[in-house]
Formats: C-alpha cells, structure tokens, sequence
C-alpha cells in the first residue's frame, strides 16, 4: 500500500482539518480525483490523488487535524499489485474485470447525463452508469456541489430522490443572496453545534491573535461627502461601462494602500526576534458566505487604481460566495481592511490577522448634523477604527497614518480623483 500524505496548502500553513472524505475504502479513482475536503486557517481545499488506484485505510477522521505532510489515507496501486503473487483467485477477478470492461451491454454513464461543467469521478460515473442514474437528476453534497458516492448510493437506495426535471424548460435556479442566508444554516434554539471545519480554523486563528498580540485601537472620524458624491456621479455610467459596481469600499482600499507606502511600518509583521517590513502592499478582504469566512489578497493594490481594486474585490467576493478560492487567493496579505459598514456597523475593533501589524475596519457611512465654520451642515460621516499589534506600533505612528488615510477620503473630488 502506498500512502497519500496531507500537502501544503499554503506559505505558513503548517496543519489542515479532514472535513470531509469524498472517497471510501475500496473506491476505485484515478490521479487528480478529488479525495477530501480540506480546510486550513487560510482556506478551504479538495485533496486530490496522486495516484491511480484503490483506496484503503482512511488514517485520519473528519474533523481530525494533522500536520502537513502527515499520512492521510492509504492506495493500493498497479506498482503495488505487481509486487504482489498473483492467485487464481485474483487472476479470475482480472479476467471478470477484463470482460466487464469489453461488454458491450453493461450499462454505462452516458456522456450526456454529466451535468455541464461538473468534475465527476470514476467512481461516481461507474456507479451510476451501473444503476442508469442520470446524473443531472442528482443533488451533490460534496464540495461546491460535487456529486460524491454517497450521493450516489442514497439514489439508489432511493430512486425518487433523483425524479426527473423537464429538460425542454429547466426551472431557473435561484440565487442565494448573502442578505438571504440558506435556511439549512440557521441555528435552532436549543440546538448543539459541533465546532470543527472553518469554523474551528477560524476560532484557532482569532485565539492566537488575541493571545500573542497585544491589542491597541483607535478611531477616527472622517467626513465622506466629497467621495459619495463622487461616487454617485460615476457609479452607472461605471456600472454600464465595466460590468461591476464602483463601490465606496474600493476607494478606501485605495487611500489605505497609498498611505501604507508612506507608513511602511504599518504593513509590516512581527516575526519573534525581528521585524520585517513587507516590500509589496498586499490588502486582505473579508468575505462571508454563510458559517465560512475567507480573507482573500489583493496583490500589490498600491499599483491598481481605483477602477483595478473594485474590479478585484468583485471577482474575489464572488469566488468567496462560491466557495472557489484558493490557497493563492488567500495567501500572502501584509494587511486588513475589513468592510464592516456592510453590516451597518458604525464602531468595531478588529482583531489583527496573525501575523500582519494592523488591521483597518472601514464603518458604515452615516449623514450626521456637523458644525462647518460655526453653521451646521449635513455631512456623510464615516469612522476608520484601526486596531493595531503594540509590539510594533505605538500611538504615534497609528494615529499619524489613520490621519492621512482621513485626508486621502476628504480630498476625493469629481474635478482631482480619477478611478481609472
């Protein structure tokens, strides 16, 4: 038996959490099938086979975490085979298997009942060519949607939980939107959640920040107008020109990755007996889908514009909804800013993403009486509540570069800032 090891999935990712086997013992797959869901503190990931062969022993559970490079499973492959004595037994199975493959009226998966665009593996393709399942008939629970065996057994246990649809008029799918969670994920009163998968990587991951780096935090007010007003003015001809929204969120991004060029301690990181001061600026986002949160990269976003960076935070928002991104979107961010306007947050205190210096929480934008030379004036207010790791930070520096990030949003104007 050849073993199949836990890999790296990432720069720093040292361990990863078994959610989910996509495979069981016995299942014949190929090289590159997926064989379970992965998640780390960075991301959530499918483990393929590097081999051609048969699965053995499942070594680690779900929920169980390893260390990267740990034994995860065992395969039985054709190197393996051929060490092994051949008996009459096994030679007449080979001679079964030979002519199951030649019979030209054993049933098989029809090309055509492959969901469009969907990985299927072997296993799941031999197993519903055998019992004529069409596989666009069959819900998938596995990893963004992926049919698994065990979806296929429970058809087949069960044929009317694959009825057939009306091919000549699909019924469209609905959307889910983030502001309509699905409703399998909401909690019950009374009810007992298991804490493991992203959620236990998340709980790890904010225990280790709030333990190791000591939390300091301050907050600015900043008034808007001038960068809605902006905005509003250019948000549908943007919107019609380029196939996505201008968002208020990619201004700031902007103004917070010009600033760190000037403050380059605040894109920095403690690392034991030193500090390093990171030569790119690479901005981590939140994104939220359902009970799982991911804090993709905008790589070098000091060099995008305003247009470039709303562009990114549109393609990484929509792979986070769909559970798409991957170690590479995830890996590398020297520092966080977090949209927690979104939610109508107008004051919070972030935790710091281990091991970068500074996290910035960009509030919700409120209109607010305020005194402009001795007359009151309705203004769109914001408030940028920066949390920072003491070690390598001191008030000072914070406030002076939370100051300039103020002056960069108040300075936004239609005649002076350009998004492209």
């Amino acid at each position: 038996m050849t073993e199949i090891k836990m890999p790296k999935l990432g720069e720093s990712v040292t361990e990863g959490t078994i959610e989910k086997w996509l495979v069981s013992p016995g299942d014949t797959i190929e090289q590159y099938d997926p064989i379970c869901e992965v998640i780390t503190d960075k991301v959530t990931a499918e483990v393929p086979s590097v081999f051609d062969g048969t699965i053995g022993e499942l070594l680690v559970q779900e929920g169980e975490t390893v260390e990267v490079g740990a034994p995860i499973c065992t395969i039985k492959t054709d190197a393996d085979s051929a060490d092994e004595p051949k008996t009459e037994e096994s030679t007449a199975e080979d001679s079964a298997g030979t002519a199951e493959k030649h019979n030209p009226s054993k049933p098989q998966a029809s090309k055509t009942d492959k969901p469009k665009g969907a990985r299927i593996s072997p296993v799941v393709m031999r197993l519903a060519g055998e019992h004529d399942i069409n596989l666009n008939q069959v819900t998938g629970t596995g990893f963004n949607g992926r049919i698994t065996k065990k979806d296929i057994l429970k058809v087949i246990e069960d044929p009317t939980l694959a009825g057939e649809k009306s091919k000549e008029s699909p019924e469209p799918k609905k959307q889910q939107t983030s502001e309509a969670p699905a409703e399998s994920t909401q909690a019950v009163p009374g009810e007992e959640i298991p804490v493991s998968g992203v959620r236990a990587a998340i709980a790890n991951k904010m225990v280790q920040s709030s333990t190791e780096i000591p939390h300091a935090w301050l907050m600015m007010e900043v008034d808007a107008t001038n960068m809605v007003n902006t905005r509003n003015q250019l948000k549908d001809k943007f919107k019609e020109t380029e196939g996505f929204n201008l968002t208020f969120f990619s201004f700031f991004v902007k103004a917070v990755a010009e600033t760190l060029k000037e403050y380059p301690m605040l894109n920095s990181s403690w690392q034991g007996d030193k500090i390093v001061v990171n030569k790119d600026i690479n901005i981590s986002i939140a994104v939220a889908s359902d009970d799982k949160l991911y804090v993709p990269v905008i790589k070098n976003a000091d060099e995008l514009t305003i247009k470039g960076i709303a562009k990114k935070v549109n393609e990484l928002a929509s792979l986070g909804r769909e559970h798409k991104l991957t170690s590479a979107h995830m890996s590398g961010g020297t520092f966080t800013v977090n949209n927690t306007g979104a939610f109508g947050s107008v004051q919070s205190m972030g935790i710091i993403n281990h091991p970068q210096a500074a996290i910035l929480q960009v509030e919700s934008i409120v209109k607010k009486p305020v005194i402009i030379d001795d007359m009151i004036a309705v203004r769109h207010m914001v408030n940028l509540c920066l949390s920072i790791d003491h070690r390598i930070l001191d008030g000072l520096v914070a406030g002076k570069f939370l100051k300039r990030v103020k002056e960069k949003i108040e300075m936004i104007s239609s005649e002076h800032t350009s998004v492209y």
